[in-house]
């Protein structure tokens, strides 16, 4: 009797700590289930001057099918090595993106011109445009109000709608979405970030672009160990994000 008592106890412990120790795991990113979610997606990276030099290439190789370039962030910044990114995916062959990082306090007009100036034209092939809508961590603790958010980031979207004649893709992690995005931004394709889970659990098949990793680890690249890794809504397809001209 006490045998079997011992028995049941033990298998509770390890059943209990190792989920205790997989919680862990993924919380600190040891482990990455959602690996184990996105095989058959079309897979892409997004890139900034963290990766200092990329051959798109080389990722290609690696199953890389698609990749958003940071081009520009508040109303003068332009990341260093944009230009020779965009130029490189053009002669790789690999769609890409151009996205831009949103600051608080800073006009949207302003900044929809930096990018516009920064980007130029948007050939067949490319990618729509991407805006970046997160905090820092100073933001965390000290969070811009919604409807200044709202207010800017409608102007900004205006600016390149008119522009490119298209509706941006708009990148966020749940609980911003949540606070600011989701009552007056719902019709604009989602950018969903998610690292730890799948990202059906909080969005159902609301996205078009989830980036399920920060990190990744491809051949390929300079600078920066890791690299975000993104797939496609499959019921959506790349060509959803394409840019075609009439």
């Amino acid at each position: 009797m006490l045998r079997k008592i011992f028995s049941t106890l033990l298998i509770i412990a390890i059943v209990g700590g190792a989920a205790v120790w997989g919680y862990f795991a993924v919380t600190n990113k040891q482990i990455n289930i959602n690996n184990f979610f996105t095989g058959g997606y079309t897979m892409g990276v997004d890139v900034s001057s963290y990766q200092d030099e990329v051959d798109f290439n080389k990722l290609r190789e690696q199953g890389v099918e698609f990749a958003y370039i940071k081009a520009t962030e508040g109303d003068t910044h332009i990341d260093k090595s944009f230009v020779d990114k965009w130029a490189a995916t053009r002669e790789a062959g690999v769609p890409a993106g151009a996205y831009h990082y949103f600051s608080y306090g800073v006009s949207g007009t302003a900044q929809a011109q930096n990018f516009i100036e920064t980007v130029g034209e948007l050939e067949t092939g490319r990618l729509i445009p991407a805006v970046d809508m997160e905090l820092t961590v100073e933001e965390v603790h000290n969070p811009p109000e919604k409807s200044a958010v709202v207010a800017g980031l409608k102007v900004f979207l205006a600016v390149l709608e008119e522009r490119y004649g298209v509706k941006p893709l708009i990148y966020a992690q749940r609980d911003y979405y949540e606070k600011y995005l989701k009552d007056d931004f719902g019709d604009y394709p989602r950018w969903a970030r998610n690292v730890f889970y799948p990202v059906w659990v909080d969005a159902g098949d609301d996205w078009a672009v989830w980036q399920y990793s920060d990190r990744g680890q491809l051949e390929g690249y300079s600078g920066e160990k890791y690299i975000d890794l993104n797939v496609v809504n499959s019921k959506k397809g790349l060509s959803s994000l394409m840019i075609t001209k009439k």
